[in-house]
């Protein structure tokens, strides 16, 4: 099976089934076959062959769908990439990944419409545009003419693009077992089925929406409800219409919308499966939810891009007593191991980094050996994550490996730090670094948010009643808003660019 076979296969199977839902457009199985059929055949007519790399810059609408799945048709390689990225970014990837074409969407347009062709196949939705291909042609004056994709399961399917937080960003390359087997983790522990409803809002250009969530759905049969952006609004407001069954979302937007003045008003009966991943959420937070949701079933993934991404799970009923952890066991088709600096599996209660091993980890990143070298142990993946394992076998993420702040050669995780500052009832959101020191190596800074000014003094004070001294930040900057990627994930590569 390959990544193009599973749509082929729904449309022979479920061919007057609703299918894919978005910006004004509902489609049945096999009408969303037929027009990535026939956006196969004119990106064909146009040289597009066999290993060639498309990128695709969309946000989650029905032609992004289509884009995917005509791509892997032709046995091409599928780029999607951020939405909110630079023309400047856009042309890095667009040279790394040696691209032979470009799908952009008219919402997105102006950040892309000084690229030039140099040879570069230049396709957009909307209005035409010199030097671009109208995309409304490709997707309706093709050929009924069937293409079907012979791709075996361990050839190249898609390069993602890691955000770059530490430098340029990566290539991700997977096969079509990479995707397929993620996505059927998804299918086994989510419980999908031909009769879910899956509600995408997170962006379609990062692993688990696409992977996780997409591909899964497809595996079964399901329904894909696509929404470009986030709001809380249009989270209450597309569940209650199209009785959507799974989200997939990052904790802040469970955060956000559990505030909603009118959330308890919803009817989210259809609901089954609330699910977010990128970050934990802490017990505090997840009784907040609970309750503004109405569910017990609030479910945890951890996990990384290059792993698929796949790594462990923590079920709704494992909340009440464990939340803010990922979970006691990897999910379907993934191991797991936490091991120290030797390579030893650590003992209970020991600090060390995570390894996943499974199907889904990444065949590397794209032209760049030493890299793929660099992150793998054998055939585990090494995830950068420092966690250890509880009394009761639950894993607790400690910190990034390189967030890991040495201060007079003392470790101290900032992840520690910034749980204490989140539960200071006027902090919002914070973020702490290490920063130069001439004497200790590194000494902590605290960046943070909050509703009203807050002095250093203030803040000082109330770690010092929680946190050992060395532990205490001694730099604080009090911000309106930390940076954040397009999946709501703090970056602190931008903060350490700010220096002291």
């Amino acid at each position: 099976m390959n990544i193009s076979g599973l749509l082929e296969r729904n449309a022979r199977k479920f061919p007057q089934t609703e299918a894919l839902v978005g910006m004004g457009q509902r489609l049945t199985f096999e009408e969303m076959d037929q027009m990535a059929n026939n956006v196969a055949h004119a990106l064909r007519k146009k040289g597009i062959t066999e290993g060639d790399k498309v990128v695709l810059f969309m946000p989650n609408v029905p032609e992004f769908v289509l884009v995917y799945f005509a791509v892997q048709r032709l046995k091409a390689v599928i780029v999607p990439i951020n939405a909110k990225l630079s023309q400047k970014e856009v042309e890095y990837i667009l040279d790394h990944s040696d691209a032979k074409a470009l799908v952009a969407h008219e919402l997105l347009f102006e950040a892309v419409k000084g690229i030039k062709p140099d040879g570069l196949l230049l396709i957009k939705t909307g209005e035409t545009t010199e030097g671009w291909e109208s995309f409304g042609e490709f997707a309706v004056n093709g050929s009924s003419e069937k293409i079907f994709s012979d791709a075996k399961e361990d050839e190249p399917s898609t390069i993602l693009y890691t955000s770059g937080t530490t430098g340029q960003p990566k290539g991700v390359l997977f096969s079509h077992r990479n995707v397929l087997t993620v996505a059927q983790m998804i299918c086994v522990e989510m419980e999908m089925k031909p009769e879910s409803r899956l509600l995408h809002m997170m962006p379609l250009s990062h692993s688990a929406p696409l992977h996780l969530f997409l591909a899964a759905g497809m595996i079964v049969g399901a329904k894909h409800v696509l929404v470009p952006t986030f709001t809380p609004d249009l989270l209450l407001d597309t569940v209650e219409k199209e009785r959507t069954t799974h989200f997939f979302g990052a904790p802040v937007a469970y955060l956000m919308t559990a505030k909603h003045p009118e959330i308890a008003d919803r009817d989210l009966s259809s609901m089954k499966w609330w699910i977010y991943g990128s970050a934990p959420l802490s017990a505090g937070e997840v009784k907040f939810v609970q309750q503004a949701f109405r569910t017990d079933n609030l479910v945890c993934v951890y996990g990384l891009t290059e792993a698929g991404p796949s790594g462990t799970l923590m079920t709704g009923p494992e909340h009440s007593e464990k939340a803010g952890s990922i979970g006691k066991r990897a999910a379907l088709h993934t191991e797991i191991r936490i091991v120290n600096d030797a390579g030893e599996d650590v003992e209970s209660g020991e600090v060390g980094e995570i390894l996943l091993r499974g199907e889904g980890n990444m065949l590397g990143y794209y032209k760049n050996d030493e890299a793929t070298k660099a992150v793998f142990t054998g055939d585990w993946l090494k995830t950068g994550d420092l966690a250890k394992f509880d009394e009761d076998g639950f894993i607790w993420i400690i910190d990034r490996k390189k967030d890991l702040i040495i201060s007079g050669g003392v470790n101290i995780y900032p992840k520690e730090i910034e749980e204490v500052l989140l539960s200071h009832p006027e902090i919002h959101e914070t973020a702490v670094i290490g920063v130069p020191h001439a004497e200790w190596g590194e000494t902590v800074k605290a960046y943070f948010a909050a509703s009203r000014e807050l002095t250093a003094a203030e803040i000082k004070t109330y770690v010092s009643e929680q946190l050992a001294s060395f532990k205490v930040p001694r730099l604080i900057e009090q911000v309106e808003a930390l940076p954040r990627n397009a999946s709501g994930k703090i970056l602190k590569q931008p903060l350490r660019e700010r220096g002291v």
